[in-house]
């Protein structure tokens, strides 16, 4: 029997799920340009040793005395960890192959996604009521993937689509097993444990796709510094402990909604940041994307 704890206020945890969402939109594009500077494995494992940095001292001190983990509690964590490790390579080496602004539109249907698995695993919500939502959502997807890159800095649309649906896949399987872990562990817990469990596993990739390693510090621009930065203070320590705190109080599937803020700030920032297109393709996939995500919440109500 796990314990459960108190739940945040329902306002407190709609400010920070907002939160998380708009602070992602600028990370896609955050982690364009440190790809310019990093390889997608350094952009990875940096951003997660830095907010390690940040979140293993302030749960030390806030919570360290109060957290008793079972063995299966370290199997759900190990199984979150590789969760989270997919999340952020996969992403990082979709952004190699497609643009920002068009990986934010993708990012959209990660609601679709996780009400869709959600669906099969929990069966809280009939599969029969989300399956038109999904698909809504996957043809904006498809819609986005298949544009033309050349203006977006991505060389292949299709394969850098491919790789941020499937991080999408493993973020919404995070978000589905992290909710049942924080009936009795605390999101700063399950936050840093599921973070240093991917990093674990991600160090020896470092000697497969290096950059930095072999080019050394001084090649690193400080665009690419300050990209880094924002990767590891706002998207992975603040917006993922935020995200877990929404979570904790309204649940992945009301969670998910707030998404729709990420594509909508990826894609103004990544226009004008990157420069990049903001043509009708995109515009066509993300009304696209919003409508699947919309049908799905309001199926999930009714």
């Amino acid at each position: 029997m796990r314990r459960a704890l108190n739940r945040p206020p329902q306002a407190a945890a709609y400010a920070a799920l907002i939160t998380a969402s708009v602070v992602w939109g600028g990370s896609v594009v955050a982690q364009k340009v440190a790809l310019d500077a990093f390889s997608a494995v350094e952009v990875s494992v940096f951003r997660g040793l830095g907010a390690l940095g940040i979140l293993v001292p302030l749960w030390w001190w806030q919570e360290q005395s109060k957290t008793r983990l079972t063995v299966r509690d370290l199997g759900v964590l190990t199984a979150l960890g590789f969760a989270v490790l997919g999340n952020h390579l996969l992403i990082l080496y979709g952004l190699q192959h497609i643009g920002a602004g068009s990986a934010g539109v993708i990012i959209g249907a990660s609601p679709a996604i996780t009400a869709f698995l959600s669906s099969l695993m929990l069966h809280d919500v009939p599969f029969r009521r989300v399956w038109v939502g999904c698909a809504v959502s996957f043809i904006g997807v498809a819609l986005v993937s298949g544009g033309d890159a050349t203006a977006d800095g991505g060389a292949n649309p299709m394969l850098g689509g491919g790789l941020v649906v499937l991080a999408l896949i493993s973020w919404a399987l995070y978000t589905i097993g992290s909710r049942w872990m924080m009936e009795g562990l605390s999101p700063l817990t399950v936050n840093w444990t599921t973070l240093f469990i991917s990093i674990v596993f991600q160090v020896p990739l470092l000697w497969v796709d290096p950059q930095v390693l072999e080019a050394g510090i001084g090649s690193i621009s400080p665009s690419g510094w300050a990209a880094l930065v924002y990767v590891i203070v706002f998207a992975t320590a603040l917006g993922q402990q935020a995200w877990l705190y929404g979570v904790s109080g309204i649940g992945p599937s009301r969670a998910g909604v707030f998404t729709n803020l990420i594509p909508v700030s990826a894609l103004v920032l990544s226009f004008v940041i990157l420069g990049e297109s903001l043509d009708l393709i995109k515009v066509l996939g993300i009304g696209f994307v919003l409508g699947g995500v919309w049908l799905v919440n309001r199926s999930s109500e009714t």
